[in-house]
């Protein structure tokens, strides 16, 4: 017997899921490093004191007051990475709907 070759359209939609697990795994893998990055971060020694103010947060260490900036851009990019996964998940599963509703049909 030969093989059937896999129809393009499954081809796709399996190289679209594997796209997608790898996005994931990396996006899990960033926002860990970010999240342990902010915590480390939050739970320094450095700084003594610290005051929020209208135009961020002032610190009488400056290596803190750049590291506060630099967490408040990273959970930012944490944020960013979670909308684009979520956005990419909802189009696979767009698409597998659509694929089973086809084949549902025929």
């Amino acid at each position: 017997m030969a093989k059937e070759k896999p129809q393009s359209g499954s081809a796709n939609l399996l190289l679209a899921v594997s796209l997608l697990t790898a996005f994931a795994g990396v996006t899990a893998l960033a926002s860990a490093f970010i999240a342990g990055f902010v915590l480390e971060l939050l739970q320094s020694r450095d700084a003594l004191v610290m005051i929020v103010t209208d135009a961020g947060i002032k610190s009488d260490s400056v290596s803190v007051e750049q590291g506060l900036s630099a967490a408040t851009l990273a959970l930012k990019a944490v944020r960013d990475l979670g909308w684009a996964l979520a956005v990419g998940c909802l189009g696979v599963g767009v698409a597998v709907f659509i694929r089973s509703r086809r084949q549902n049909a025929s």
